[in-house]
């Protein structure tokens, strides 16, 4: 009976591992988290056990296909998912979330750089703050050179500090979500959608856990130049309306400036102090109508930032169980092993 409810307050999570250049990584990964389905505790004492391991095959440049069939073909809990061709890391989350079915989703790189075991940390710190989504915050320079470190480390501060026109915060591939909350993004999401500002719709709270990139894992980058840098466009245009809505403002403050510099062309006009035939009723066009111009794009940005929002696939709301009855609620500490024989 003590074995049937610990089973029941157990905490059931998927691991989705989008793979593009898996194929030296993917054997050490699946054995290092092949333990955590036989069932482990976090650090404040919660069961847990992760219930598959979801290897998404975005259209991988190497052998990862030949290794992903062997490990599902060797072990029960890998599954894969294919995906007719690359659609980036991003999309191939996505549906490996879609396709999960625990209460708890956790997504990781295929390079082994953050370590499993700083899944329960990241479980013990969404239930101590409540919270739906839990990002793994490295304490330490992310593998890479410093060109691209300083480079990306740059675009995030822009994208949740001045462009960002919601919650979104500082975000990191290592996650753990509630299952329902993912799997409801994972089905509303447009195609090119930045994937953490998807999540940033729909998850109400979210707190971050110290990690660490472990030293030993750095593999050559799947990202050049052209791709980093078209990430990080596709970033800026699902940010938000915010780049939109700066051009309506700047509209309107120009369509007023016009307007007030009209007025003292005039002014100066009736004045006496100017003298050349035509050009106050050249300025005054100029001014007049090229303020209306821009105040008439400024009101075309909005349309398009709803229809963009729209098209983004932005949820009006999402349905979800009852809190009540729901993972986050499990405050308590689970019995120990010990306990349990006893």
């Amino acid at each position: 009976m003590v074995a049937e409810k610990l089973g029941e307050s157990e905490h059931r999570i998927s691991i989705v591992v989008p793979v593009y250049r898996g194929e030296a990584t993917l054997d050490a990964l699946v054995e290092e988290l092949a333990p955590l389905t036989e069932g482990w505790s976090s650090p404040d004492g919660r069961r847990m056990r992760v219930t598959e391991i979801l290897l998404v095959n975005d259209g991988a440049v190497d052998r990862s296909d030949i290794v992903i069939r062997r490990l599902a073909a060797a072990n029960a809990f890998v599954r894969p998912v294919w995906l007719s061709r690359n659609f980036g890391q991003h999309a191939a989350t996505i549906a490996g979330m879609s396709s999960s079915g625990s209460e708890w989703i956790v997504t990781m790189d295929e390079d082994g750089q953050f370590d499993p075991a700083d899944i329960g940390r990241m479980l013990d710190a969404a239930m101590a703050e409540g919270a739906q989504l839990v990002y793994g915050s490295a304490t330490n320079a992310p593998p890479h050179g410093l060109a691209r470190n300083v480079a990306s480390g740059a675009a995030k501060v822009i994208a949740t500090r001045v462009l960002a026109d919601g919650n979104l915060v500082r975000f990191s591939s290592f996650r753990l979500m509630l299952g329902e909350v993912g799997r409801g993004v994972a089905a509303y999401v447009g195609p090119g959608v930045y994937l953490d500002v998807a999540l940033s719709w729909a998850f109400g709270s979210v707190t971050f856990c110290p990690v660490k990139f472990r030293a030993g894992f750095v593999r050559p980058s799947g990202y050049s130049l052209r791709k980093l840098l078209s990430h990080f466009w596709q970033l800026v245009i699902t940010v938000g309306p915010r780049p939109l809505r700066l051009v309506s403002l700047s509209g309107v403050l120009a369509a007023i400036a016009g307007i007030g510099v009209a007025i003292a062309v005039l002014v100066e006009k009736i004045a006496g102090n100017i003298n050349v035939p035509g050009w106050t009723s050249l300025a005054v066009i100029v001014l007049v109508i090229g303020g209306l111009n821009l105040l008439a794009l400024g009101v075309v940005a909005e349309y398009v930032g709803a229809a963009v929002r729209m098209a983004m696939g932005k949820p009006l709301y999402l349905v979800t169980s009852d809190p009540a009855n729901g993972p986050l609620q499990r405050g308590a500490l689970q019995p120990s092993r010990s306990s349990e024989i006893e």
